[in-house]
């Protein structure tokens, strides 16, 4: 894809199985890459992979964020492209939940992005140019059972994506949204184990998916990827389900 090679990407997550994915992609294409997740022996795992940049901050502490990205871009250069795609949730139905467990779900997944883009957008509105791809979810798009806290979470990132997006876009920067389905990670797999109720869960999952499996990190690095780069010049505010035809929008 046109227009990577060089940039300086940061992904929050990095450490992760989605996250990981999308950093050896960005890499594959010669950009520069920052490796952020709180799981510092992770990112540098990663980074060491990518000959990346790795950083253990935490997304929901705004100091910190700051912190890291001063540092982030005075060791490798200004932030072309920010991927925000660090993430958590727990399967509980709603009734069942608690603030606390609300606060820490909101934190990671809607105060991270937040924080994240509010920094690093101070410096593309500067600089005249940039791209934020959010990482949302199909929950946030048509809901999902199990996950109300963190639908409304993800559902918060797709109209943040597009609102920022219309503020930000003379100002040459895009912000667009991918929206994985249900993806094969420790975080499903937490979920569906290997007990009888896991592999029901799972089972329907894949019932569900007209293409008739859970998606593999693999599969999201590509979008994420076009948007970010020169190819998707004219493409902002969009969202895309990455999802195996879960989820169809005209």
């Amino acid at each position: 894809m046109r227009g990577l090679n060089g940039k300086n990407v940061i992904v929050t997550g990095g450490a992760g199985a989605i996250g990981g994915a999308i950093c050896r992609h960005f890499a594959g294409y010669g950009a520069h890459v920052g490796v952020f997740d709180r799981n510092l022996d992770g990112a540098k795992k990663i980074a060491g992979e990518v000959k990346g940049f790795a950083s253990g901050v935490d997304i929901t502490d705004y100091k910190g964020v700051a912190e890291a990205i001063g540092q982030f871009e005075k060791e490798v250069g200004p932030t072309d492209v920010l991927v925000n795609n660090a993430g958590w949730d727990q399967f509980v139905p709603f009734v069942d939940t608690t603030p606390e467990l609300w606060d820490k779900i909101i934190a990671i997944n809607l105060h991270g992005p937040l924080n994240m883009s509010h920094v690093v957008l101070k410096g593309m509105v500067a600089r005249g140019s940039g791209r934020v791809v959010n990482i949302a979810s199909d929950a946030g798009r048509v809901g999902s059972s199990l996950e109300a806290v963190y639908s409304a979470c993800k559902g918060g990132i797709i109209a943040f994506t597009k609102t920022v997006a219309r503020e930000v876009a003379r100002k040459g920067i895009t912000l667009n949204t991918v929206c994985p389905g249900p993806t094969d990670t420790p975080l499903l797999a937490a979920v569906a184990g290997a007990d009888e109720r896991g592999q029901k869960i799972r089972a329907a999952l894949v019932s569900a998916i007209p293409m008739k499996r859970v998606g593999q990190p693999e599969d999201i690095p590509g979008a994420v990827c076009f948007l970010a780069s020169d190819d998707a010049a004219f493409i902002t505010g969009q969202t895309i389900s990455v999802s195996g035809g879960l989820t169809m929008h005209g």
